[in-house]
């Protein structure tokens, strides 16, 4: 992908739904990050959605504070947060601007700017055909903590950015891919709530984290 010419923008209202329906329809989809360098871009394959205050496991549930303020705010903005020390996640929120809910992005497949995002994990190649042909190319993106690093994705830089404006350097596109099967497993990762099937992936995809089943 050397362009964004081809592709058509999210809108609020894409957002503006129930998160299993949007972490769902999510699948497919383009995260496109903007830099000097070029563009950098992954295929989204695997997401969780969060919904809100009846959800234990959601940032939400105990309702808002200055953390996760972005979840009750406007749908279609990134929510981006620090765990366990040593990675950040990306989130974006759903449902109408008052009511909490967001969707967790899992992993993605690298589409574009590999060696930017091969950088900017530290991981060192020669050149892109190189990485195309060996194991690294799973380890850019396939996981939430892998995927923030690979399109610098940070807390200080990200949060509340809206993901929908043409204006952002960070937002998510439809490039007219179609998904031809989803799977629904309970979510990965977690204690509480976990056994909700509420992690959706794009079946048989070689860059989906974690039990593919």
């Amino acid at each position: 992908m050397a362009s964004l010419d081809r592709v058509t923008s999210l809108t609020p209202e894409f957002f503006n739904r129930d998160p299993r329906r949007v972490a769902r329809d999510l699948l497919g989809k383009l995260l496109v990050r903007k830099t000097p360098r070029g563009i950098i871009a992954g295929r989204i394959v695997e997401t969780e959605a969060y919904l809100g205050k009846g959800d234990a496991a959601a940032h939400a549930a105990a309702g808002k504070t200055a953390r996760n303020a972005v979840l009750f705010g406007p749908p279609g903005h990134a929510y981006v947060y620090f765990i366990y020390g040593n990675h950040y996640c990306l989130n974006v929120s759903c449902l109408p601007d008052g009511v909490p809910g967001g969707v967790l992005f899992r992993a993605l497949e690298p589409v574009a700017g590999l060696e930017q995002m091969a950088e900017a994990r530290g991981i060192e190649v020669a050149k892109e055909t190189d990485l195309k042909k060996s194991s690294s190319l799973k380890k850019l993106t396939s996981g939430p903590g892998r995927l923030t690093e690979a399109l610098e994705i940070t807390r200080e830089r990200d949060n509340g950015k809206s993901l929908v404006s043409v204006r952002s350097d960070l937002r998510m596109v439809d490039d007219g891919y179609r998904v031809r099967r989803v799977t629904v497993t309970p979510r990965i990762g977690i204690v509480k709530s976990a056994r909700r099937p509420l992690r959706y992936f794009i079946a048989g995809n070689a860059f989906v984290s974690g039990r593919s089943g």
